[in-house]
C-alpha cells in the first residue's frame, strides 16, 4: 500500500481565500494585510476590538522526543480540527520553523499527513519574514555596540565583556566562536564573537512575550550587552539602539494568519527553540487566539521537561495565562525507543522494552497533573505496528494515574481521526479539576529555581554549578535580576542533562555549566551539559533532499 508523503497532501489541498478564513473569526478584508492570497498579517488592536470569547486554552506537549518521532505539531493541528467537527470554534497558536531544523535534521514543522498548516512551503522557508526582521534586530544591536566601541567607547565597554552575539537563522557550527574587526584599524575594534541562531537570540525571546509593540520597544532596551570596564552594566537603551530594532519589528510583531487543510484558523507567530531558549509562540499570537475562539490549541517545544515546563513558569507566569488543560503526545514506537528497544526494530511488539521506557510518559503526566495541577490527556499517536497487548499496556499504566488515552490517527485520516481525543479534551475540561500553580516561587533564590526544576521536573537528586557558573548567579543577584524565572537549556533528548539517558533515569545530577541573563525577556537562562546555542548540521542535512522543479514546485521538505 502506498502513502501520499506530507509535502503531496499538501500540495494537493484545496486552500480557502484567507479573506474566508479571516470572516472565520470575524475579520473584515480591510482587516487584514495579505501576504499573497493564502496568508496574512492580522493587527491585534483589530482582534481586540472584536467581542472576545476568552476561549479555552489546551496546550499540546510530548515525551521526550526520539528518532522514531511523536507528531507533537500534527496532533496539535489534528486536535483543533477535530474540536472545530464537534462544534468548539477552535484556532490554533503555533510557532513558526527555523530554516535550521529545516535544512539540518528534522525537516519541515507545519505538521504532517491531513493535520497540517497551509501553505506548507512557506510557513517552512521565509513566512512573512518575521524571523528575518528577528535577525535584523539583533544584528543591528551587535553593529552598534561595535560601532560605538570604535566611535571614541563613551560608555566605557570593556571588549572582552562583551554579551551580546550576532545572530542567522541556520545551523552553522562554523560561526560559534569567531574573531572580529581584523584587518586594518578603520575595520573595527578586534574582540571575539559569535552567532547564535536565531531562534535562540534574546530577541526572539523578547519578542514572544510582549504584549504589544511598546512593551517590545521597552524590553528591547532592557537587554543587557555588555560591563563597562569598571563592572557596570550597559544596556541596549544606552546606546539607543532599541527605538530602531523595534521599527524592523513593527510588520512582524501583528501575528500571521494561516489555515489548516480543513480550514480551522492557525495563528503561526514567533518560534524560539525549546532547549536552548523558551519554546514557545508568541504571547500576542496566543492571546489573540483566545479572544477569538471557544478553544485554543498550542503547543511548547520538544518534550514536557522542556516546552510545558517553560510555558509554565516563564510564558503564563509573565504573560497571565492560564492553561486549561494538557493533552501529552506519545507513540509505542518511541517508548519502546526510551526503554532501550533498537530503531531498526520498533515495528516489533516488544512488551519488556515497552515496560522500560513507560516510566518516561508517566513522569511527564505526574510533572503536568500534580506539579502543575492541570487536567491532563493522553493522545496516543496510532501506527499500523502498534499490537493490541502493546497500547493496553499504556492504557492500563494511564488509567492507575487518573489519566485517559486517546488512540488518535489524526496523521491518516485528518480532525475525523482525533474526535475521540477532542471529546476527551473537552470533558477534561469541563470536570476535572484545574489547580495551576508554578513549579516554584519567583523569589526564591537563583540557585534553589534551578534545583527545584531539576528535582521537581527531572527527577535529578542534586544540581552542581560550575564556578563560572556560581559566580554569575552572585553578580547577576547583586544587579537585582534574581527573582526573574528560570529558562533551563539543555538536551531535549532526557530528563537528564546527557542524552544517553533515556527513560526515566534516578539519581543523576544536573550540571550548570555558565548563567546568562536575558532581561528584556525576563528571565535567567541555565546553561546545562553541553548545550551551545548554535546547532550544527548533520553529516547529511536535511537540505540535500530539498529542491525546487522549472515550475517552482518544491520537493524533499517532507
Amino acid at each position: 500500500m502506498s502513502y501520499k508523503t506530507d509535502a503531496e497532501i499538501a500540495q494537493s489541498a484545496t486552500m480557502r481565500p484567507i479573506t474566508e478564513i479571516a470572516a472565520k473569526i470575524g475579520l473584515k478584508p480591510e482587516q487584514i494585510e495579505p501576504y499573497g492570497h493564502y496568508k496574512a498579517k492580522v493587527n491585534p488592536a483589530d482582534i481586540a476590538a472584536l467581542p472576545p470569547k476568552q476561549g479555552r486554552l489546551v496546550l499540546v506537549t510530548a515525551i521526550n522526543p526520539t528518532p522514531a518521532g511523536e507528531g507533537k505539531t500534527t496532533v496539535t493541528i489534528g486536535l483543533a480540527d477535530a474540536l472545530n467537527r464537534i462544534g468548539k470554534q477552535t484556532v490554533i497558536a503555533l510557532r513558526e520553523p527555523s530554516l535550521g531544523p529545516v535544512f539540518g535534521v528534522k525537516g519541515g514543522a507545519a505538521g504532517g499527513g491531513y493535520a497540517q498548516v497551509l501553505p506548507m512551503e512557506d510557513i517552512n522557508l521565509h513566512f512573512t519574514g518575521d524571523f528575518h526582521a528577528i535577525g535584523a534586530a539583533n544584528n543591528l544591536l551587535a553593529a552598534m555596540l561595535d560601532n560605538h566601541i570604535y566611535q571614541g567607547n563613551e560608555l566605557n565597554i570593556d571588549p572582552k565583556r562583551v554579551l551580546w552575539r550576532r545572530a542567522v537563522d541556520m545551523n552553522d557550527r562554523q560561526l560559534r566562536n569567531i574573531i572580529g574587526g581584523m584587518g586594518k584599524p578603520v575595520d573595527g575594534v578586534m574582540r571575539p564573537d559569535g552567532f547564535d541562531i536565531t531562534v535562540a537570540s534574546e530577541v526572539m525571546a523578547v519578542f514572544c512575550l510582549a504584549k504589544d509593540l511598546a512593551d517590545l520597544k521597552q524590553r528591547l532596551g532592557n537587554i543587557l550587552i555588555a560591563y563597562a570596564k569598571d563592572g557596570s552594566p550597559v544596556y541596549a537603551r544606552d546606546i539607543k539602539a532599541h527605538g530602531a530594532m523595534a521599527a524592523l519589528l513593527k510588520d512582524a510583531v501583528k501575528p500571521n494568519l494561516v489555515q489548516t487543510i480543513e480550514g480551522t484558523p492557525a495563528l503561526v507567530h514567533g518560534g524560539p527553540f525549546a532547549n536552548i531558549a523558551h519554546g514557545c509562540n508568541s504571547v500576542i499570537a496566543t492571546r489573540a487566539a483566545r479572544h477569538l475562539g471557544d478553544y485554543t490549541v498550542t503547543e511548547a517545544g520538544f518534550g514536557a521537561d522542556l516546552g510545558a515546563e517553560k510555558f509554565c513558569d516563564i510564558k503564563c507566569r509573565l504573560a497571565g495565562l492560564k492553561p486549561d488543560a494538557a493533552v501529552v503526545v506519545a507513540t509505542v514506537r518511541a517508548l519502546k525507543y526510551n526503554g532501550g528497544a533498537e530503531r531498526a526494530k520498533l515495528g516489533e511488539e516488544n512488551l519488556g522494552a515497552l515496560e522500560k521506557g513507560l516510566p518516561n510518559l508517566l513522569k511527564h503526566i505526574a510533572n503536568l497533573k500534580n506539579v502543575f495541577g492541570l487536567p491532563v490527556v493522553v493522545a496516543l499517536n496510532r501506527f499500523v505496528s502498534d499490537t493490541d497487548a502493546e497500547l493496553q499496556m499504556i492504557q492500563t499504566a494511564c488509567a492507575k494515574e487518573g489519566v485517559e488515552v486517546s488512540l488518535t490517527e489524526v496523521w491518516g485520516k485528518g480532525g475525523v481521526g482525533g474526535e475521540d481525543l477532542a471529546r476527551k479534551v473537552v470533558s477534561a475540561v469541563e470536570t476535572q479539576p484545574n489547580r495551576f500553580q508554578f513549579a516554584y516561587d519567583a523569589e526564591l533564590p537563583v540557585k534553589e529555581k534551578i534545583r527545584t526544576v531539576a528535582q521537581k521536573i527531572y527527577g535529578a537528586a542534586d544540581v552542581e554549578f560550575s564556578a563560572e557558573a556560581a559566580a554569575e548567579i552572585t553578580s547577576l543577584e547583586k544587579l537585582g535580576f534574581s527573582n526573574l524565572p528560570v529558562c533551563m537549556a539543555k538536551t531535549q533528548y532526557s530528563l537528564s542533562d546527557d542524552a544517553k539517558l533515556l527513560g526515566r533515569p534516578e539519581g543523576f545530577t544536573i550540571h550548570v555549566r555558565g548563567i546568562t541573563v536575558s532581561a528584556g525577556a525576563g528571565f535567567i537562562v541555565a546553561l546545562c551539559g553541553n548545550m551551545m546555542k548554535m546547532p550544527g548540521l548533520p553529516k547529511v542535512p536535511a537540505a540535500e533532499k530539498i529542491d525546487v522543479d522549472e515550475n517552482g514546485v518544491i520537493h524533499g521538505l517532507f
